[in-house]
């Protein structure tokens, strides 16, 4: 799958595509909806299959003061959208130029002259242009003057997600799914995005406590990610360079117990020993195990964690690791 940056000069080897427009921040069933609907299309006139996203998103742009929430990093975005059968990605910049685009000039500067678009494929409540003036009746009208197709796909509810964990009715969405990870809840947000919540990052240089007390552990910043429920996971992780997920136990939180600090995630991995410093882990939360705990002394805290690995090793004997 080729990966653009802009939509100036697109080669005419991806002039005429069929694209879906989106975040896709988590690349949830409603992101893959919009997708398959334009994927029939594609494959009818032989014509690429593509998306085009943002990277900043909007959200970040017009909010940069603000945590951004990140569900999935780009690179991330573009593994799945591949392993998805994806001919070709634009993640464009979204600025000041951008957000001053009407959208009329939205869609003659990038998708007509720009990139050239045979079909785009946007979601029922799709907006777009400056102050989200455009919307599917907009993109339409401009559609049939400039000459590509418009797809609108339907709000998808599927029946299993009517539930979640909780009871709740679930909406399909990326601001839904980010509730459900800082409540912990990882497996309603594992069935709307068809695979584990999946976090990467360096590791860093910690204090080096794990080690002392037999549980070596590998510390990162989750920097601009949604940040999970503090407490215990059951996690898969893989390393860098590595193709297979390893099993292994994770905590997020301040741990309160040798002294409170800015949020960590901290993974013990149990069938490794090496150095991972600076190595970027993927670590995907497989399931919620226990809040997070002040423990009087370092005695029971290890009795605890030891408990943690045995329930984490139990969770994940008994479901798949992740599909990407």
């Amino acid at each position: 799958m080729k990966l653009f940056h802009t939509f100036e000069n697109a080669p005419e080897s991806v002039r005429g595509a069929g694209v879906a427009i989106g975040n896709f921040d988590g690349l949830h069933l409603g992101h893959r909806g919009v997708i398959s609907t334009l994927r029939d299309l594609c494959t009818e006139r032989n014509i690429p299959l593509g998306v085009l996203m943002f990277d900043p998103t909007p959200f970040i742009f017009f909010n940069p003061d603000s945590p951004s929430k990140r569900i999935m990093s780009l690179k991330r975005r573009v593994k799945v959208l591949k392993q998805g059968g994806l001919d070709v990605a634009f993640a464009l910049p979204f600025d000041a130029e951008m957000a001053g685009r009407t959208d009329f000039e939205f869609a003659k500067d990038v998708l007509s002259d720009g990139l050239g678009v045979s079909a785009v494929s946007v979601g029922y409540d799709f907006c777009y242009g400056k102050k989200r003036m455009g919307n599917v009746t907009t993109l339409k009208k401009f559609g049939d003057e400039m000459g590509f197709d418009v797809l609108v796909t339907d709000k998808i509810t599927p029946n299993n997600m009517e539930i979640g964990a909780h009871g709740e009715a679930l909406k399909i969405s990326s601001t839904q799914i980010r509730e459900l990870i800082s409540d912990g809840d990882m497996e309603s947000a594992k069935l709307m995005m068809k695979d584990y919540w999946v976090t990467e990052a360096k590791v860093e240089h910690g204090e080096k406590r794990g080690r002392t007390i037999g549980f070596p552990t590998a510390n990162m910043k989750l920097s601009d990610y949604q940040q999970p429920k503090f407490g215990i996971y059951a996690v898969w992780t893989r390393i860098e360079g590595e193709k297979n997920w390893r099993q292994g136990v994770a905590n997020f939180g301040r741990t309160p117990t040798t002294g409170d600090r800015d949020p960590l995630l901290e993974v013990y991995l149990f069938d490794f020993e090496g150095d991972l410093y600076d190595k970027e882990l993927e670590v995907a939360f497989v399931k919620f195990l226990r809040p997070e705990e002040k423990y009087d002394g370092l005695e029971p805290l290890i009795a605890q964690i030891q408990k943690d690995t045995e329930n984490a090793k139990q969770v994940l004997a008994g479901v798949s690791q992740p599909v990407v």
